[in-house]
Parts: structure tokens; C-alpha cells; sequence
């Protein structure tokens, strides 16, 4: 065995084995995957082998849509026929929630060009004559899903990627992983004999599915996945059933089904999930199935025989019963970890043969290019905060998106497993006072106070999905931010502290904007890619000579951590530090705001002493305050942070104060509404990665005059942007857009909407997308809203205040 490889991957599975053929496309060949059994002996060998392309978000239906793209070639191009079966797939809405559900699904399959089609339950049976049609409202049917064999895949993958001189070692346990001063320095791997060798690597990617866990604690590395038991079944020979059935799915009974020599494939996701081996994998645990557990599986047989009556009487042939990892969000985990050069692409919740083409191919650019080629915030590793280091924490999330895996997911819904976990010092203060919690990277946060809600309009619920989620009280709220007042509770947000000598010099290279200001100035910035995609949208603000403040949102701190600590490593003049618990944060904001602040603190807080984008330490009653003087909701007010200890009394000072000048508690959802109307952009959804700032209208926030940055050379590259994100208002108010529905000019689709939401003050349905750049101020648009275009028009931003008066005052 090679004592040295440029890269080594752990796991033979799906996963391995598409990263080393992707790996050896892009021009590598040092490369040894070794895998503790046999090929596919975790939990490829017993996956059921669907593959839907259409999925909740744009990034992962993108890679969905490249695996079938690459299914369809590998036979050629291998030799190793992975048994791709074309054969479309149906999925079934037997709820009127589901069709509606469907709907929107078949809308946003347009913006990819998915060839899906809404059509009814007869036309549904006409393709599945199996199925009774009793109580389905409609389907949807998309002819390029399919299934395959999945032990065939990743013998198809491993096969390529030999014959681009990757080198596979089975019965090769890695027992340890050589970690020194915070990277990667390669694995010790005991062989089938007992003996070990150690292999020196630049890059270790940890692809060893519901080993991923073990295989992360070996490099100091939390990998939050449970493994959970899944069961399907095969029938004998059933009259009707033929190679060319399609997949049928019918979410609202829990199951699925396929064809499998000449009977039906039938499985699903129950209620009462069973997590399995939490105290750790049996060792010898290869190639092996678990015990069938029909009491659990009586859910799943109850909804099939529903659908497809024949199965009642169809003889069972064999019962699968495996486990799969599952992660805490049901999305996978891909990514370069603390731990420089160890990478994890694990985790894959049921759905890893349809993502294992993807998969490969994007932590493949990733680790040669140092950026996937599309958005992959949700899936990043990144994503899991220290919260996850709890294994029971990290457990009952799973269960519960294992039993909800087939549930609709309505737009704000809340997740409940695992709650209140962390919570404001304010939290008490906000529950008395009728506070509606959501939950965001294990944060309590009020959405609203329905305690607002008599004061406000229950004529402006939005129709439809919209409305699921909603409280007259989030309008009450937001007009009472633009005519008094309200204070918000921000805690949540994240914090970054990055000092020492040289974080100047670091900050500047790494923002667009020009942050080499004087201590207490505040500046609005994009940390970008080499590509000039944003990669932070945040707020620097100066406290020393030697230390900036850097603010962003709950759900973006352990990115925008890792990303700068990624860019300053090696760099003993900076120190990037995490201080979001250090601070509470209560955001005080609209037209009465200074009148409150300043009958709580003897300092100065007038336009003149105390201007916008300006921070200061004042008193605030009895608490010692740092007080930035900026907006995410377009008013006049401050966000004021202090020692978490002094939040109950900050809080009580400031409730006080405020009430009698009309203050009210405010959620964040009226935050949303209020930075819809001032045009302020959300990362993750408005920009991403994959745009830059002058496609997104802040190209305000960049200053190519500054010096060199991270991202300079491709914005000064780039021809005029081609595309631009547009403010759109719609001529319903209540039909409001959610995301991710496609936009048309003159009857030609021409994009997909990243945001939308209601603008109480300005009352307009508001919805961003970006369009082709020509289009502007005026243009006539439409928006598809479940099946039903919605007129609307390209609007002037911001809608509120365009000249940005209020926030100077």
C-alpha cells in the first residue's frame, strides 16, 4: 500500500466512490479510497434505489438533475452497468394540502426545466394501473426519474474511477486520524491480517456514512448523524406490474413504490421511527441487515394496501431492514471541517443515490478549487453549532425529521424536538407578554406577540400557504416600527470578534468595502469568493485600534466563523473569536426611538453627537451599553448590546421607557416585512455564492479602489452584469410569494423569486428575482402563485423612504 496520497477517502459506498471518480476527472490520480469491508457493505447495498430530481431547494434539484445526467452514461463509459431504469416517477396528492403542494411544485419545475406535469388521478392510474385513485385529487408526473441498483452505482463509480488511476483498498480500517496544529496529516488503517500502516494525505474525506460519526471523533470532529432503522419490502410477482411501471409515491399514506422483477418494491416512512446502535456501531457491522419489525411496519403496509389494494394479498418474498444515517435536518453534510484538509460528505437522510452523482461532483470542485460550483450553504457542515456536540440533541431532531419526512413543510413552519435550548435573558420577559417563539440555530426567538394581534388587520392574511404561519399581530407590529416604535429582542444574532495586530489588514483584504475607518465607525459589507460571489453580509464596526465587532445573522455565525478563520489561518497577528453568548442585543427602532433612548441615558444621543453608522459606549439606566447606531428595518434606532447579565434590567429599562411613547414588543417577523420595503437583502436566499454584488444592487458596498481584496480580480473581469435583482410588486396583496416561484415577461419564463412577503406599510406583496437586466423600472411581470398568475410590475427601490431620510434623522 502507498505510504503517501494526495487525497484519501474512507468509505466504499456511494458517496466514496462518486468523490474519487469526480476527484480523478478533475486531473487527480494519487488517490486511495479504502473502505473497512467490502464496496457498498454500509448502507448503499440495502438502499431501495429511487431517484426524484425535483426537491426543496434549488441547489439540491441541481444536483439531482447532473446524477441522472450521469447515470444514463456510466454503463459505456465503465463497463459496469449500474441498471438505470428511466421510468418516470408519480407522486400522488391525496390531501387538498397536497395538491395544493404539487402545484407548487410543478411551478418551480419550470425554472429548471424539469419536464413535470400536473395532471389528474385518472391520468395518474393510466400510467400505474395498480393504484386506486380513491381519494386523489391529482399527481405529478416527471418522465426522467427513475431507479437503479445502488450497489451497481457505486461498483460502476469505483470502476471509473480505477480506470482514471484511483487505487481501492478493501478490508482497510482506518483506525486513527493524524491531526497536527489543526490539519490534516493523513490515517492509520489496520489491513484484513491485523497489521496497520499509516498513509500520509493532504486531504482525508470522511465518507463513511453512519461510521462518519466514529470516523469524525478520530480528527476531533462532531459529524451529527443517527442512524435509523428503514424497512421495505419486496412482493412476488404481481399481474400488472412490468419493467416500465413507474415510481409511484403518495406521501399522504407514507409510502412508495417501484418495480422489482416483476413485483412491487414497497416501503416508507413511519411515525414511530427507530434509532438504532446509539451507543456505537457494532464493529463487525458489514454487509448486514437487522431483524424485520413488522408491529412498525403495519403503518406503512396500512397506507400501502390503501393505494395499491393488490398488494393486500401479494406474497412477501423478503423484508429489508437497515440502517441509515440521518441527519438533524434531513440534508447532507459535505464539507471541509475545523480540522484543515478533513473533509465529511455523509449523512445523506434516505435520499444519497439520487444525490451521489452531485455529491461527487461538488466536494470534488470544492477540494480542487477551494469553492463548490453552487450554493451548498444548507448542507455545509458549517452549519451545526456546538448545540450538536449533544448527542441526545442531535437524536431527537433526527427522529423527528425521519417521522415527518414525508409531511409538507409549509413556509415558517417551526420545528419543535429539542426546544427551548438556548434563550435571551429577555426570554422570561417576552414569554409574559405573550411572545410566539420560533427557534433558529437552537436560539428562541419571538416571530410575533399575540398580544399585538387585536391591534392589528385579519383581512391582510395572506391566501393560501402564506397564511399557515401568520398573525395579524406581525402587521401590528411593523406599522407600529414606523409609527412609534418597537423593540426587538436580537440576541440570537452572531457575534464575531476579530483582533490583534494585523485584523485590520485582514478585514481589508477580505471585504469589499472599505473598512480602514476610525474606532466607532460601522460599515455594511460582502466578504466575496475568488469567483466575486458573496460569501458574508454582515456589519464591521471599529471598537479599537486592534478590534472590530462583526454582526450577522443567527443562522450565518458558524459560517461566517469558519470562513474567516479559514482566510486568516496561519496569521498569529489575528484572532477570530465567537463572542454571540458574551452579549444581549435589543434592537430599539422607529420614529419615537431617540425620544425613548434618551430619557434612559444621560449621553448625548442627538443626530449631531451621535450620527448614523456610528457606535458608542454610553449608560443605559444602570447597564453599561455599546450602541451601534444602525437598521436592518429602515427606521431611526440603535441595536444595544450588553453583558448578558444586565438583560433583564436593559430590557425592563428600555420596556419602560418606551411605553409611554407607544412602544410595542416586536418579532422578527415584522423585521422581514420591514426590510422587504427598504430593499435590504437576505443572504442564503437574495444573494449567495453564486452572485455578486453587482448582480444584487450593492455594488454601493464595494469600493475596487481600496487595494486588492478576495474577489477584486473577477468583479473588475466581469462584463456588465446580465441579470440584476429586481424589486417586484404585485397587483394582489394577499397573494404573496414564498420563494423559488418562476417569474415571466411577455409570456416568457425569465427567473425565480429568491424572497417575498407582505409590506404592511407600504401594502404591496413584495416578492425579489432576478431578471435579465434589460427589464427595468416599470416592466410589466408575473408571478406563478400555485397555478395562477399574478400580475405585477418591476418596482423602484426601496419602496419605504427611498431617499433613506428616516434613518439619518
Amino acid at each position: 500500500m502507498a505510504d503517501h496520497a494526495r487525497a484519501v477517502i474512507i468509505g466504499g459506498g456511494v458517496g466514496g466512490t462518486s468523490i474519487a471518480y469526480h476527484l480523478a476527472e478533475r486531473g487527480w490520480t494519487d488517490i486511495v479510497l479504502v473502505d473497512r469491508a467490502e464496496l457498498t457493505s454500509g448502507s448503499t447495498f440495502h438502499s431501495a434505489g429511487l431517484v426524484g430530481q425535483l426537491r426543496s431547494s434549488v441547489t439540491l434539484t441541481t444536483m439531482m438533475m447532473y446524477g441522472v445526467a450521469l447515470y444514463r452514461r456510466l454503463a459505456a463509459e465503465t463497463g459496469v452497468d449500474p441498471s438505470w431504469h428511466e421510468v418516470g416517477s408519480l407522486r400522488l396528492a391525496s390531501s387538498q394540502a397536497r395538491f395544493e403542494e404539487l402545484q407548487r411544485q410543478a411551478s418551480w419545475a419550470k425554472t429548471f426545466g424539469l419536464p413535470l406535469e400536473l395532471i389528474s388521478a385518472g391520468e395518474a392510474r393510466d400510467r400505474f394501473p395498480l393504484m386506486s385513485t380513491d381519494g386523489v385529487l391529482g399527481a405529478v408526473w416527471l418522465p426522467t426519474d427513475g431507479w437503479l441498483d445502488p450497489s451497481g452505482l457505486a461498483m460502476a463509480l469505483a470502476a471509473g474511477a480505477r480506470e482514471k488511476g484511483v487505487t481501492i483498498r478493501t478490508h482497510t480500517r482506518v483506525i486513527d486520524v493524524g491531526v497536527e496544529r489543526g490539519r490534516v496529516t493523513g490515517v492509520e488503517v489496520q489491513l484484513r491480517d491485523g497489521s496497520r500502516e499509516t498513509i500520509a494525505a493532504d486531504v482525508v474525506v470522511n465518507a463513511g456514512g453512519m461510521f462518519a460519526p466514529e470516523i469524525g471523533r478520530l480528527a476531533g470532529v462532531i459529524v451529527p448523524i443517527t442512524p435509523m432503522a428503514h424497512q421495505y419490502l419486496f412482493t412476488e410477482a404481481l399481474d400488472g406490474v412490468h419493467p416500465a411501471l413507474p415510481q409511484l409515491r403518495d406521501p399522504d399514506n407514507l409510502v412508495y413504490f417501484r418495480e422489482e422483477v416483476g413485483g412491487l418494491c414497497m416501503g416508507g416512512y413511519e411515525r414511530n421511527p427507530a434509532p438504532w446502535s446509539l451507543d456505537g456501531i457494532p464493529p463487525d457491522f458489514n454487509g448486514k441487515l437487522l431483524a424485520p419489525d413488522w408491529p412498525r411496519f403495519q403503518e406503512i403496509m396500512a397506507g400501502a394496501v390503501r393505494r395499491v389494494p393488490a398488494i393486500a394479498d401479494a406474497g412477501v418474498s423478503r423484508i429489508i431492514n437497515g440502517p441509515e444515517g440521518f441527519t438533524p435536518d434531513n440534508e447532507f453534510i459535505l464539507g471541509e471541517s475545523e480540522v484543515g484538509g478533513f473533509w465529511v460528505a455523509a449523512g445523506f437522510s434516505a435520499h444519497g443515490i439520487a444525490g451521489a452523482g452531485g455529491i461527487g461532483r461538488q466536494v470534488a470542485s470544492w477540494i480542487v478549487d477551494g469553492e463548490p460550483e453552487l450554493d451548498l450553504w444548507k448542507m455545509d457542515i458549517r452549519r451545526f453549532g456546538a448545540t450538536y456536540r449533544s448527542r441526545d440533541y442531535t437524536t431527537v431532531r433526527s427522529i423527528e425529521n425521519y417521522a415527518t419526512y414525508y409531511d409538507i413543510h409549509y413556509p415558517n413552519e417551526e420545528r419543535r424536538a429539542g426546544r427551548p435550548l438556548r434563550v435571551s435573558p429577555a426570554y422570561g420577559r417576552l414569554a409574559t407578554i405573550g411572545a410566539s417563539f420560533g427557534e433558529k440555530s437552537g436560539w428562541e426567538r419571538a416571530n410575533w406577540f399575540e398580544s399585538n394581534a387585536a391591534a392589528g388587520d385579519e383581512t391582510l392574511r395572506p391566501r393560501g400557504w402564506a397564511g399557515q404561519h401568520w398573525s395579524s399581530a406581525i402587521a401590528a407590529e411593523a406599522l407600529a416600527t414606523r409609527r412609534a416604535a418597537a423593540l426587538f429582542d436580537e440576541t440570537s444574532f452572531a457575534k464575531i470578534e476579530v483582533a490583534g495586530p494585523g485584523a485590520g489588514d485582514a478585514l481589508q483584504r477580505l471585504c469589499a468595502n472599505d473598512v480602514a475607518v476610525p474606532v466607532g465607525q460601522i460599515v455594511y459589507t460582502q466578504l466575496l469568493n475568488r469567483r466575486g460571489g458573496i460569501e458574508c453580509d454582515l456589519t464591521v464596526t471599529r471598537v479599537g485600534p486592534e478590534q472590530f465587532v462583526l454582526v450577522t445573522g443567527t443562522a450565518f455565525g458558524n459560517h461566517d466563523l469558519a470562513w474567516l478563520r479559514k482566510k486568516t489561518d496561519g496569521d498569529p497577528s489575528v484572532l477570530v473569536s465567537d463572542i454571540t453568548s458574551e452579549m444581549v442585543c435589543f434592537g430599539l427602532w422607529g420614529p419615537r426611538a431617540r425620544d425613548i433612548l434618551g430619557s434612559t441615558t444621560h449621553d448625548d444621543v442627538s443626530n449631531d453627537a451621535f450620527p448614523y453608522l456610528t457606535a458608542r459606549r454610553i449608560a443605559v439606566g444602570h447597564a453599561p451599553v455599546f450602541a451601534l447606531r444602525v437598521t436592518y428595518v429602515g427606521e431611526l434606532g440603535w441595536e444595544l448590546y450588553a453583558g448578558m447579565e444586565y438583560g433583564p434590567a436593559l430590557w425592563d429599562t428600555l420596556w419602560e421607557a418606551g411605553r409611554p411613547h407607544g412602544v410595542v414588543a416586536g418579532g422578527y417577523r415584522a423585521i422581514d416585512s420591514l426590510r422587504l420595503e427598504k430593499g435590504y437583502r437576505v443572504w442564503g436566499a437574495d444573494i449567495t455564492p453564486e452572485d455578486t454584488p453587482f448582480e444584487a444592487g450593492l455594488g454601493f458596498a464595494v469600493k475596487l479602489d481600496k487595494g486588492d481584496f478576495v474577489g477584486r480580480d473577477a468583479l473588475e473581469r466581469a462584463p456588465r452584469p446580465e441579470r440584476l435583482l429586481r424589486c417586484l410588486t404585485l397587483e394582489e396583496p394577499r397573494a404573496v410569494a414564498l420563494g423559488s416561484e418562476p417569474v415571466r415577461i411577455d409570456g416568457h419564463l425569465v427567473g425565480r423569486v429568491t424572497s417575498g412577503g407582505h409590506g404592511y406599510t407600504v401594502g404591496k406583496s413584495i416578492a425579489y428575482a432576478y431578471v435579465p437586466a434589460e427589464h427595468g423600472v416599470g416592466t410589466d411581470v408575473e408571478v406563478e402563485i400555485f397555478g395562477d398568475w399574478v400580475a405585477g410590475e418591476i418596482a423602484a427601490e426601496p419602496l419605504f423612504d427611498p431617499k433613506g431620510e428616516r434613518i439619518r434623522s
